[in-house]
């Protein structure tokens, strides 16, 4: 699964994260092709606290471990 994201947070505004079935991920600078869309989502992270909009699965809420600040467009793809 693939997920293309722009915004604020990460370590490029416009990247490619790759997660393999063995659940190693690749983080790749820019857009990685092809892409077979799947849904768009919308990430808001302040804190600990995530807050996931996506078309696909609806509206999530989650905490995590580490604090960080992160606003983020994304798509997902196969």
């Amino acid at each position: 699964m693939k997920f293309i994201e722009i915004g604020i947070g990460n370590k490029w505004f416009l990247r490619t994260e790759t997660e393999h079935s063995d659940g190693s991920e690749i983080e790749e600078k820019g857009i990685s092709f092809p892409i077979k869309f799947q849904s768009v989502y919308f990430r808001i992270w302040i804190r600990k606290t995530v807050l996931i909009i996506d078309s696909k699965e609806g509206i999530k809420k989650t905490k995590k471990n580490r604090s960080d600040f992160k606003i983020i467009l994304g798509i997902v793809s196969l």
